[in-house]
């Protein structure tokens, strides 16, 4: 990995980055990450992304498969599937670094339209493949217009692109063409996925999210099933799961007031599920994370 790109990086984190170490950039997608020490777990349902860890090792779960992978390494998330992370290398002296640049599928689909580009079959939604030096040089140019917001605001665009074009010609890009494919099965599964991320405290029909993916819904259960590995009420759950234990460690609400506000009616169901999926009901789970 470019030292340069490090030392652009490291200056802008010092700049900018928050008491939790994250850094969102005024560029749409591009978010840097530092940490000082391991981190604990953290669930997520994450978005497609591409992450370019610069310094530090980290961890990725997904089910039972385990992802390991430190600096120069690129880690491809090409849906949105449900991760449990943890930074597992970081120090004072050497700080886990990493860039996350979230993936535009309309910006792939143009330009596998002007490359007359085939998408790959389906695999794995996780991926690690060392970083491209055409995607790492990219990322140096997007990171030191920071400094200079005016040609950021008429640069950044143009910059994003190439980025999106050197990631589908090189290591990642048989995985990340999927994302590109118009009207393919990841477009319109992301359509519905769109929508529980938007509505999740809502119920959702899964005939109803089934036409918002312009599928049948036999169909829409198979497709979203392969591409998240949830059903789509577990993935509703999760969701709500999530948001309710970032309500709590983040803004102090009560398990109570965290259940209602993301759409359970019931404590004691809400307290059931957060312990399946946390490993601790949510008040011990709370404490042990402050």
């Amino acid at each position: 990995m470019s030292a340069a790109l490090l030392e652009v990086v490291r200056d802008s984190l010092d700049k900018n980055a928050g008491a939790n170490g994250l850094s969102q950039t005024p560029i749409a997608g591009l978010t840097i990450i530092r940490a000082l020490k391991p981190s604990g777990l953290d669930h997520a349902i994450t978005r497609p992304l591409v992450c370019l860890v610069l310094q530090g090792r980290k961890q990725v779960m997904m089910g039972t498969d385990i992802f390991t992978f430190g600096a120069g390494d690129s880690l491809l998330i090409t849906a949105d599937v449900p991760t449990v992370s943890q930074i597992i290398e970081a120090s004072d002296e050497a700080p886990y670094i990493s860039l996350v640049i979230d993936l535009d599928p309309a910006l792939l689909t143009e330009l596998m339209e002007e490359m007359n580009a085939i998408p790959a079959a389906d695999s794995a939604p996780i991926k690690i493949e060392p970083t491209d030096t055409e995607v790492a040089e990219a990322v140096l140019r997007l990171m030191r217009l920071l400094e200079r917001p005016a040609s950021a605001a008429v640069l950044h665009a143009s910059l994003m692109r190439e980025l999106h074009y050197w990631l589908l010609v090189g290591h990642h890009g048989p995985a990340i063409s999927r994302l590109g494919w118009p009207d393919g099965h990841a477009q319109r599964i992301a359509r519905a996925v769109a929508v529980l991320r938007t509505e999740f405290t809502r119920t959702l029909p899964v005939e109803y999210l089934a036409s918002v993916a312009g599928m049948s819904t036999s169909s829409f259960h198979q497709h979203f099933r392969n591409h998240t590995s949830l059903t789509p009420l577990q993935f509703q759950k999760q969701l709500r799961l999530i948001e309710a234990r970032r309500l709590m460690l983040g803004e102090g609400a009560t398990a109570s007031s965290a259940a209602f506000a993301v759409g359970y009616e019931s404590v004691s169901q809400f307290s059931r599920e957060y312990r399946r999926l946390f490993g601790l009901p949510p008040a011990r789970d709370t404490a042990v994370a402050c």
